[in-house]
């Protein structure tokens, strides 16, 4: 079996996953939240088996969200626009130091860190620079 397909994209503004679930739960309710960008992914079906978004806080990727489906969203200026629906339960991964980057990029399911194992969700993650060194290293 092949792992899935998933994007990864900045969470500008957040200190980090809690502020993003705060935020969600502010703006969404109970129901699933949404991200509306600009670009249609291509690999549509290859999201949707099974991918999700990865958030990157401050330089870090710290969590997932799994990709429920592509909704068509029109702006204010009339422009199709993609909104990602997507599950509210937000998982904690490894932290891996990431680069700034525009937009959203897809990553390969065998290069996605893997989540925190249960119980280990609320550790706070290691500072970017360390991070980044150990992950040069190869030891994360």
């Amino acid at each position: 079996m092949t792992a899935p397909l998933n994007l990864i994209k900045l969470c500008v503004g957040a200190e980090g996953p809690e502020d993003l679930e705060r935020w969600q739960d502010m703006r969404f309710g109970d129901g699933p939240a949404v991200h509306v960008t600009r670009m249609w992914p291509k690999r549509e079906a290859e999201l949707l088996d099974g991918g999700s978004i990865y958030w990157v806080f401050k330089g870090v990727l710290l969590a997932r969200q799994k990709i429920l489906r592509l909704d068509e969203s029109f702006g204010e200026d009339g422009i199709r626009r993609c909104a990602l629906v997507l599950d509210r339960e937000l998982h904690r991964v490894s932290a891996v130091p990431r680069r700034p980057f525009q937009g959203w990029r897809y990553l390969a399911g065998e290069d996605a860190p893997p989540d925190l194992p249960k119980g280990r969700e609320s550790e706070d993650p290691l500072p970017a620079e360390i991070a980044a060194a150990l992950a040069q290293m190869g030891l994360v």
